[in-house]
């Protein structure tokens, strides 16, 4: 009798631990899928990057643009970055400048796929953020969509498979860099923002209000793959790219990270995986109740 309890409770748990599982594994996505840039292949600073006011010190550290976008600023003049609250510190951006250029690979390739939100395949975060009109400072801002630290450098964004052969992605597709969307720190950076809004949208809006149409993503300027062209300009189909080039021919950028666009399972995946689990939940009650009549 014991022997047929204790495996009874041994089946019941495996079960129930098995449902856990399931529903940590679909909680837990955005954080384990989300990958970013981890390792520098090439930097070359160019000539106006940019400096810390006081000290003059460069943007120049290229450890800042490894791993995830900020997500905090540490300090007494610190806080959560959020749309209105950017990354600001020397280690937290790296700047290219005019004639500068950047090299970076990917922990994971950024691919194509069509479950890519909005046909998005990776995300560049940059240090710009959206200017309080209203004067409320204490956490009561309202912007007009209008953004500071946008330099509105000219960037030419390419990507390649092995670090080789890069291909530039169409500039007239490609968002301006550094912009359009400051980074949410409580977001999800494996998450692009609706690539079709524009600053007027964000008229009027406080944080919630952002928060509300950037509708859980982390911010960042979204790139496709789609955009891929060869030196003629002609349109190259590339599935996977696990390496980022980023060229400023004129200006100067500020980059706090890049990530990969997570693909959603279409709701019909959803639904058999929780279709899944409580068909095993059900199992699990029926093997307690059993076990109890022993």
């Amino acid at each position: 009798m014991k022997i047929q309890q204790w495996n009874g409770g041994r089946t019941r748990n495996g079960i129930v631990a098995g449902v856990c599982g399931m529903f940590g594994l679909m909680a837990s996505s955005a954080s384990v899928l989300a990958q970013y840039a981890v390792e520098v292949k090439r930097y070359e600073s160019g000539t106006g990057f940019a400096t810390e006011f006081g000290t003059g010190g460069g943007y120049t550290n290229v450890a800042s643009i490894l791993g995830e976008p900020t997500r905090s600023i540490p300090g007494p003049f610190g806080g959560p970055v959020d749309p209105f609250n950017p990354p600001w510190q020397v280690g937290q951006l790296l700047s290219v400048g005019t004639g500068g250029v950047l090299e970076l690979r990917l922990d994971t390739p950024a691919t194509r796929s069509p479950l890519n939100p909005y046909g998005i395949d990776f995300l560049v975060f940059g240090g710009a953020a959206f200017i309080i009109t209203n004067g409320d400072y204490s956490g009561g801002g309202i912007t007009d969509g209008s953004v500071f630290g946008d330099d509105r450098a000219e960037v030419k964004v390419s990507v390649s498979a092995d670090g080789l052969q890069y291909f530039t992605l169409d500039g007239s597709l490609a968002p301006v860099l550094d912009a359009l969307f400051p980074t949410d720190g409580s977001g999800d950076f494996g998450v692009p923002v609706n690539p079709t809004l524009t600053y007027s949208h964000f008229n009027g809006l406080g944080l919630d209000g952002i928060r509300g149409l950037y509708a859980g993503s982390g911010g960042g300027a979204g790139f496709s793959l789609a955009w891929a062209r060869d030196g003629a300009g002609l349109p190259v189909s590339i599935d996977s790219a696990s390496y980022i080039r980023i060229e400023v021919p004129s200006g100067r950028v500020e980059l706090d990270g890049v990530s990969v666009v997570r693909p959603v399972p279409e709701p019909s995946t959803w639904v058999m995986l929780l279709a899944g689990s409580i068909g095993l939940a059900g199992v699990a009650r029926r093997i307690g109740r059993d076990s109890s009549n022993r």
